[in-house]
C-alpha cells in the first residue's frame, strides 16, 4: 500500500508539472514575468494533488481501483493531467467572477448610498413640519411671524400649502399661482432665503416645499 501511495504521489506530481509546462508554453507569452513559469508548475501540482479529494467527495474508489490494475492508474494519470491543464482557465474564471461581483456590489452600494441621500433630503420637510417646536423658538420667531407677504408671495405659499403634492414642480407652481415662470422662480428663491420655503433635488428634478415657518407666517398674514 505504502509503494501504491508512492506511485500515486509520482504520478500526481509528474502530472502536474507537464500541465503546468503545457499552460506555460500555450499562455506563456501573454504572461512575460520572469516568474510565470514557477507560478505555471506550482498552480499544475497543486490542482493536480486535488484530483484525490474530487475523486473522494463523489464516491469514486478510482484510487483504490488503480493499485495493481494499470488501466485505472492510467485513467487516473489522466485526470490529473486534465485538472493541472484546466487549473489556469478555473482559476481565471474565478477571478473574473469575483472581480464582476465585486464591481457589482459597489455599484449597488453607491446607489442606495445615493437613494438613502435623496429620501433623507425628502423626508426631513416632513419632519420639521410633523415636529412640535420648543416655546423658545416660537419666541424668537415671533418678529418674523408679524411680517407681512406681497401678494405673490402669498399665492405661491398658498400653493405650496394647499396643493395634492408635498413637492411641487415650478411648473405646476406656475400654473396654479397664475405667474410667469421667472416671476414664480424669483419668489421661491426669496421665500427659500427666509425659510418659508424649502427646495430639494430629486431624480425628477427640483422640488419645492412649504416649511413650518412658511405655514405660520401664511396663517398670520390670512
Amino acid at each position: 500500500m505504502a509503494n501504491h501511495i508512492f506511485i500515486l504521489a509520482t504520478v500526481m506530481l509528474l502530472a502536474g508539472i507537464f500541465g503546468g509546462l503545457v499552460n506555460y508554453y500555450l499562455y506563456g507569452d501573454k504572461d512575460p514575468d520572469a516568474a510565470s513559469l514557477p507560478r505555471f508548475l506550482v498552480v499544475g501540482v497543486g490542482a493536480s494533488f486535488l484530483v484525490p479529494v474530487v475523486l473522494d467527495m463523489v464516491n469514486s474508489e478510482l484510487v483504490l481501483e488503480s493499485q495493481g490494475d494499470p488501466s485505472r492508474l492510467l485513467i487516473f494519470t489522466g485526470f490529473c493531467l486534465i485538472s493541472a491543464l484546466i487549473s489556469r482557465f478555473f482559476i481565471d474564471n474565478l477571478s473574473d467572477r469575483i472581480l464582476t461581483e465585486a464591481k457589482v456590489a459597489k455599484q449597488r452600494s453607491d446607489e442606495v448610498h445615493h437613494n438613502l441621500i435623496t429620501m433623507q433630503k425628502e423626508i426631513l420637510p416632513l419632519v420639521d413640519t410633523e415636529t412640535e417646536q420648543d416655546g423658545l423658538v416660537e419666541d424668537a420667531e415671533e418678529y418674523d411671524l408679524q411680517q407681512d407677504l406681497d401678494v405673490t408671495s402669498t399665492e405661491i405659499l398658498k400653493v405650496l400649502s394647499n396643493g395634492r403634492f408635498i413637492f411641487r414642480s415650478l411648473a405646476g407652481v406656475c400654473r396654479e399661482a397664475n405667474q410667469e415662470e421667472s416671476t414664480a422662480l424669483k419668489t421661491l428663491h426669496v421665500l427659500v432665503t427666509r425659510s418659508l420655503a424649502g427646495k430639494v433635488s430629486s431624480k425628477s428634478g427640483v422640488r419645492w416645499h412649504i416649511t413650518e415657518k412658511g405655514r405660520r407666517v401664511l396663517e398670520a398674514n390670512l
